[in-house]
Parts: C-alpha cells; sequence; structure tokens
C-alpha cells in the first residue's frame, strides 16, 4: 500500500488522537459524556446565556448532537432554553447549572490555564501561533478536495 503520511503527519496525528483521548477522559472523570463536557465548557467560555448557533460553533458538534445533550441537560435541571427572536434560541444555565458548570468545565479550564501559566510566555505564543498557521494553510487548501465549499 502507498504511505500517504510523512513522519510529521504521523506524529501529528498520534498528538490530535491523544489529546482527544486526553479530553474524553477528563469528561470522564468529571462523571460527564464528550458533549455535555463540550457544551459546559463553551457556556463557560461564551457567558450563560449564549446563543445556541454560538454553542453548536464553539463545540464543533453537530446541531443534532448539542440539541440531544441540551434535552438531556434541559431534562436534569443544569440549562433551559429561551426563545431569542423569530427563529433562535438561548442557552442559560440555571443556578444549579453554575455549580455544575463551575466545578466541570471550570475546573478543566483553571487546568488547562495553569499549563500555559507554567510555559514561557513565548513558548505559549509560538505553540498558539503555529498552530493558527497550521490551521489557515488548512483551510486555504480544503478547496483543493472538490466538493462543497
Amino acid at each position: 500500500m502507498h504511505e500517504y503520511r510523512s513522519p510529521a503527519l504521523k506524529r501529528l496525528n498520534c498528538l490530535l488522537s491523544e489529546m482527544d483521548a486526553a479530553y474524553h477522559e477528563a469528561a470522564q472523570r468529571q462523571g460527564q459524556n464528550d458533549s455535555t463536557s463540550r457544551i459546559l465548557y463553551a457556556l463557560c467560555e461564551l457567558g450563560s446565556p449564549a446563543s445556541l448557533r454560538a454553542v453548536c460553533e464553539s463545540t464543533g458538534l453537530s446541531k443534532q448532537t448539542v440539541n440531544s445533550a441540551l434535552r438531556k441537560l434541559e431534562a436534569d435541571g443544569i440549562l433551559y432554553l429561551e426563545p431569542s427572536g423569530a427563529r433562535s434560541k438561548r442557552v442559560c444555565l440555571t443556578e444549579a447549572g453554575l455549580r455544575v458548570a463551575d466545578a466541570t468545565a471550570g475546573r478543566l479550564i483553571r487546568l488547562e490555564n495553569s499549563i500555559f501559566d507554567e510555559w514561557p510566555a513565548e513558548d505559549v505564543q509560538q505553540y498558539l501561533g503555529l498552530m493558527e498557521r497550521y490551521l489557515q494553510a488548512f483551510r486555504c487548501k480544503l478547496p483543493e478536495l472538490g466538493g462543497q465549499e
């Protein structure tokens, strides 16, 4: 079989898979599934209330996955949805939801910040700059795949 991946791409894919696994483990340690964890994380970042569209964009999850997770969180008394205009909704944490979000996603965000706090500022900037550069190049090259644009 043809070798498609360079050593750098193999390493990147391995690191991305390991990051996904680490965040999955973080969600499990906090008694959550990945979707719930990502939604609460997004609400910590965006603030509550947040538009449903912003939550979908921030999590990277499909609208269907977000809606399914939101129904469960709503049934658990963690959040509620309210109309925001004719065709949009806002996601609002309840008082209990604020406590849950702080105890789970908030703890995760504080852990992530502590990692960056341990790095020299120039390392943080270099890391983020390179990630951004890769993402921009990737997006620029996507049209080469054809299909939808």
